[in-house]
């Protein structure tokens, strides 16, 4: 029968509950076992789809067109398995479909009460992942105990373990240790009071993570132990760590897989194996070159926003053996302000987004790139800002820009899908999941993937303009990647640049840790030869010269 894990946590929230849950996942799957992972959120959101970015950060996106939880993105970065949209329900998506099923009758006219019709729901979320070709379902309930909206999730899942058997349950708890200056002690107060709010819910945890600055000692855990109702070897220590990718290895060495298998009864499963692991976090530690990379950004203040180009990113460092080190630079701050900024850059990503705020910022960060000779990558609006710029600034298009931005501009290169012109609601003109997309045999983007087949992510509304695909046909602009049936523009490049590179898609999403994604390694070792000198500026400006942005 399957096994499930469910993680929560208590004193403060940004624990590092789903970093957690994530190398948990790496671990078990590196016993043999087959895993998956969920994310349940208490907010009232359908999904995180429609949510500024400043008040959730990215909005990760499944193959199958899922707008899900950032979460989700440490999830398949870690037990590298692609996730699905049935792997982050909301406490929104569950009211819903109670809702729907009561207007369908579905309940035969009884009340529809919180407990058991919403309960029921979430055990059903739950229950959808346990199949026939998963050993553990790793679930992550967001927010922290104590707080009102996730009391229903704390019921569904206390419930479940009397609905599959105490053997097949594992509540793990994450905590906070905290260091006190003045008394110079490590407080476990903190912890008990979790707990116990953790138990008033009727859930007894069978094992705690402890987050700590410093490592705790073993009279503290044992203080833990104690207290808390807790076997002294399921108190697990993860102190801070200098790599995310290090955690599985800290909570390894505190034997938090091994207390769990022994829980589940898992005798015949073997022991881990983090060889593999452990070498990529030795590389990322023996990295001695480092390389400056620009993100130009709308919500640089919130890192969270680009998490998984950050990863990606950082990924493709580790490959190329150099620390990826980022400027975050503010998109509406660039134009005419930052070139001396610019130039000290190895290499600039200009990621996606939604609205107006920043995009001539954007628009002058491709020009600047393009001019200098500095790889740069275009993901998303990234792309239509890169041919927004040479439209305007090689083409001779004046006021070139995307019907987002200017309804009444002449020239529209960016715009919306024909056959999606008419639709008024802005999410039927979304392109949600993953597409595939033919590339030119001899392109820079070819020669990353392998293969002139490849498919990635989407999240989009708007596209390049496919009438103005003979304008851009001037012998150095190159649409080298379009979908199979030719009508969208899928990448673009230049043939006279070392990496002038962009896609309609999110490739960061599929990036991994041991196997970056294909655009983003060659953008980094892109970024490595022109710091290395073998890549040289293609054009030599003045001192004082900076990029235009004029229509």
């Amino acid at each position: 029968m399957t096994k499930h894990v469910f993680v929560t946590g208590g004193v403060a929230s940004s624990l590092g509950k789903g970093l957690t849950a994530s190398a948990l996942g790496r671990l078990l799957k590196s016993r043999g076992l087959r895993v998956t992972m969920q994310k349940l959120d208490p907010y009232l959101n359908v999904d995180p789809g429609t949510m500024n970015p400043f008040e959730h950060g990215e909005v990760f996106i499944t193959d199958d067109g899922g707008e899900t939880d950032l979460d989700l993105g440490h999830y398949e970065r870690f037990i590298d398995e692609n996730l699905t949209r049935r792997s982050n329900a909301t406490t929104g998506s569950i009211y819903s479909s109670v809702i729907a099923a009561e207007r369908r009758g579905d309940y035969l006219g009884r009340t529809v009460q919180v407990i058991p019709h919403i309960t029921d729901e979430i055990k059903n979320r739950i229950r959808a992942l346990a199949d026939d070709d998963t050993d553990v379902v790793i679930t992550e309930v967001g927010g922290t105990v104590g707080d009102i909206e996730i009391l229903p999730f704390l019921e569904a899942i206390r419930q479940f373990r009397l609905d599959v058997g105490p053997e097949n349950v594992f509540y793990l708890h994450v905590t906070l240790v905290p260091f006190i200056g003045p008394s110079g002690e490590q407080k476990t107060k903190p912890t008990q009071h979790s707990v116990t709010e953790l138990r008033s819910r009727g859930i007894q945890p069978d094992g705690i993570v402890c987050r700590s600055d410093e490592a705790i000692s073993d009279e503290l855990k044992r203080k833990i132990s104690r207290l808390c109702d807790v076997p002294f070897e399921g108190v697990i220590n993860a102190a801070d760590a200098d790599s995310l990718y290090e955690i599985p290895l800290v909570v390894h060495d505190e034997g938090l897989d091994s207390f769990i298998c022994k829980h589940f009864r898992l005798d015949d499963v073997p022991e881990a194996d983090l060889e593999d692991w452990r070498a990529l976090v030795d590389k990322v530690f023996a990295a001695e070159q480092t390389v400056r990379v620009g993100i130009i950004g709308k919500y640089v203040s919130l890192i969270d926003a680009y998490l998984s180009v950050v990863e990606a990113l950082n990924h493709s460092g580790i490959y190329s053996s150099v620390k990826v080190e980022i400027d975050w630079i503010q998109a509406e701050e660039v134009e005419g302000l930052l070139t001396e900024r610019l130039r000290n850059l190895d290499g600039i990503v200009i990621p996606g987004g939604f609205g107006e705020r920043g995009v001539e910022g954007k628009i002058a960060a491709a020009g600047y790139a393009r001019e200098h000779g500095i790889p740069c990558l275009g993901l998303c609006l990234g792309l239509q800002v890169m041919t927004i710029e040479y439209a305007r600034n090689q083409l001779g298009l004046a006021g070139a820009n995307s019907l987002e931005f200017d309804p009444q501009t002449k020239h529209p290169v960016v715009n919306l899908m024909d056959d999606q012109r008419d639709v008024t609601e802005k999410g039927g003109t979304m392109r949600l999941g993953a597409y595939v997309a033919q590339l030119e045999p001899g392109s820079k983007v070819a020669e990353a993937y392998g293969e002139v087949t490849v498919s990635e992510r989407h999240r989009h509304r708007y596209e390049f303009n496919s009438k103005y695909r003979s304008a851009f046909d001037d012998g150095d602009f190159w649409a080298s990647g379009e979908s199979p049936d030719g009508r969208l523009v899928e990448f673009v490049e230049l043939r006279s640049h070392p990496f002038w590179v962009a896609t309609q898609a999110h490739p960061e999403l599929k990036s991994r840790p041991n196997r970056p994604a294909p655009l983003f390694r060659s953008f980094i070792e892109a970024v490595v030869e022109r710091q290395n000198g073998r890549n040289p500026q293609l054009l030599t400006l003045d001192e004082d010269s900076s990029v235009s942005s004029s229509s």
